[in-house]
């Protein structure tokens, strides 16, 4: 089974083995943009450019939860910590906010943010490095940004790529190697 976001503000789910569509989500109000799966993957969020977040149970169509705050702008990606304790998401406002995963739900943490970055506009990926110290993105403007974890401040930046730096990654097994894609069609490797 894997899982779709479409354009028509669909979710469809299909199974691998037909190529048949075994289940249609269909709740949000614009074009969804990502799913994470958290909950030891029984559930997953959506977002939309209807500025939503819908929370699912895995084969049922109904949304168990709907977030839609007045300060929360639409949200193209989102990413799940390490310790599956946060999701992160980056806002259409140039802000990384955060959802804590508490009691398997996921809470808007409204008073936290990780700024300073020129995202609006821009898909650009999200990464925690492995031991959660730091959060990684790219922006608009090219340049990779590192964020202290705890204290949401830019501990680094510097610019990555010619054009838009679209996804950064840590290193999933070297801690001390990052890397980042571009709109400029160059992968780099920064250690």
């Amino acid at each position: 089974m894997f899982l779709a976001g479409m354009q028509n503000k669909k979710i469809v789910q299909w199974d691998s083995r037909t190529g048949e569509i075994v289940q249609e989500y269909d709740r949000h109000l614009g074009p969804v943009n990502s799913i994470t799966f958290f909950d030891k993957n029984r559930r997953f969020a959506s977002t939309s450019d209807d500025k939503s977040i819908r929370i699912w149970e895995w084969e049922i169509p109904v949304d168990t939860k709907l977030i839609q705050n007045v300060g929360l702008h639409s949200i193209p990606t989102m990413n799940k910590s390490p310790n599956e304790k946060w999701v992160v998401g980056q806002s259409m406002d140039n802000r990384i906010v955060l959802f804590q995963l508490i009691d398997e739900k996921l809470r808007f943490a409204k008073k936290k943010a990780f700024r300073g970055h020129n995202s609006a506009g821009y898909a650009c990926v999200t990464d925690f490095s492995p031991d959660m110290s730091f959060l990684i993105s790219g922006d608009a403007d090219g340049k990779l940004f590192i964020w202290d974890w705890r204290t949401h401040k830019i501990v680094a930046r510097w610019k990555a790529h010619d054009n838009t730096c679209i996804s950064a990654r840590w290193h999933p097994h070297e801690k001390s190697k990052i890397l980042t894609a571009g709109w400029d069609s160059v992968i780099k490797m920064w250690a």
